[in-house]
């Protein structure tokens, strides 16, 4: 069984993550990461026949555990929006009110607006992908009994609470928040940490290390054995259009291109200028969070590359991030492996690497490499991928 994964943005211009993954194998089929959501009619072919989930982000979904009167029916039940109501900053009928289970007098609801919800159906309906199955992305990451668990995606930070309660946000400003609760708790929370970051910040906690993956493989496993799914009442997806009614909208496409082709003129020239140079900015801006998972937001990127870079030369003590990497560079020419992300721990001085090689044997190369020329590597899961295949591995200098 293969499935699509794909994590929404709050906002069109937002980054897009997706990982096509198969289960029954245990292995990633492709991954990637989209500019914004115009770019996801660029997974139409990936999809196929394999299902689609999509992630939307928690922090335009309010999860909650409402207390019940014992024994509570149908009727009470219906009357949580009213019962929420003091605690929503806006008008309930603006409000989408998804129930999810009940944990004896507590039925746990997901609150979003429907805006957000006509807006995430829009995005996957436009790019041609069919999803019947909206998650909110906390519940994806698996759950810790009786503590929390923590994973990263790009800049963001996702929480898991309990088994229908979490946040998610930026790291920046998330981790302080937490660092604030942990130290009113009487006993120490258990933390999962499928994250890779240094918790060493938060007190009165007791830390749990996970096995090394990648985070959007962590959340499919998760997801597809969800039981909620925001998609319910008026946003429920009842079936794909009928074989007849597609090739009825293919011929529709085809007669508005036509009539869009015959009415371009001379302005197409200077559109297709502008679309290439927005095109060079988005690859640009890619590139760059690709190499900098943590840069932020910026207005010159020359400029904070240039800050950035200058922070890792002076950063790690006697093994900075560039230095590290000056070593390593025999062992990536030699083995022919090539590193798509790379994540920098100043404080351990450790680069985690997500390399791409032509087969197993050449990440083993790279780790012997590596390890001749003075470097602790510690490898994690290897998937194939395409025609190669891609695994986790840290590097840590032994200086």
């Amino acid at each position: 069984m293969e499935q699509l994964l794909v994590r929404l943005g709050a906002n069109h211009t937002d980054p897009i993550s997706w990982l096509v993954y198969s289960r029954t194998e245990d292995e990633i089929i492709a991954s990637g990461e989209l500019p914004n959501a115009e770019a996801l009619s660029s997974l139409t072919e990936r999809a196929g026949q394999r299902s689609v989930i999509a992630l939307a982000p928690s922090s335009e979904i309010l999860l909650k555990w409402v207390e019940l009167p014992p024994k509570a029916g149908r009727k009470i039940i219906s009357a949580i929006p009213f019962m929420l109501e003091d605690e929503l900053a806006t008008d309930i009928s603006q409000q989408f009110f998804a129930f999810g289970p009940k944990r004896g007098d507590e039925q746990a609801v997901a609150v979003v607006s429907h805006e957000k919800m006509e807006l995430w159906q829009s995005w996957l309906s436009e790019a041609g992908l069919f999803c019947d199955t909206i998650i909110p992305d906390v519940l994806a990451v698996p759950v810790t009994e009786n503590g929390w668990s923590v994973l990263t995606l790009g800049e963001q930070l996702l929480v898991r609470q309990d088994t229908f309660k979490g946040v998610q946000g930026e790291a920046t400003w998330l981790l302080p928040t937490l660092v604030h609760f942990t130290a009113q708790q009487e006993d120490p929370i258990t933390i999962t940490n499928y994250a890779g970051i240094d918790l060493s910040s938060l007190p009165n906690i007791e830390e749990a290390q996970a096995p090394l993956e990648l985070p959007m493989q962590v959340l499919a496993k998760e997801a597809m054995q969800s039981s909620f799914n925001l998609c319910q009442n008026e946003y429920k997806i009842k079936r794909k259009r009928s074989g007849v009614l597609s090739q009825w909208r293919v011929a529709a496409v085809l007669a508005v291109l036509a009539l869009c082709t015959s009415l371009i003129d001379k302005g197409v020239s200077l559109y297709q200028l502008k679309a290439q140079n927005q095109a060079l900015s988005n690859e640009i801006n890619t590139a760059v969070k690709a190499g900098f998972p943590n840069i932020g937001t910026y207005r010159n990127v020359r400029l904070k590359l240039q800050s950035e870079l200058a922070k890792l030369e002076q950063g790690g003590g006697s093994a900075s991030m560039l230095i590290m990497l000056d070593q390593l560079a025999p062992a990536f020419a030699a083995t022919e492996v090539k590193p798509q992300t790379l994540r920098f721990d100043a404080t351990r001085t450790e680069i985690r690497i997500q390399a791409q090689g032509k087969n197993f044997e050449a990440l083993e190369q790279f780790k012997r490499t590596a390890e001749g020329a003075g470097f602790a590597v510690e490898q994690g899961a290897i998937n194939n991928r395409d025609n190669g295949v891609v695994g986790t591995v840290s590097v840590r200098s032994t200086l």
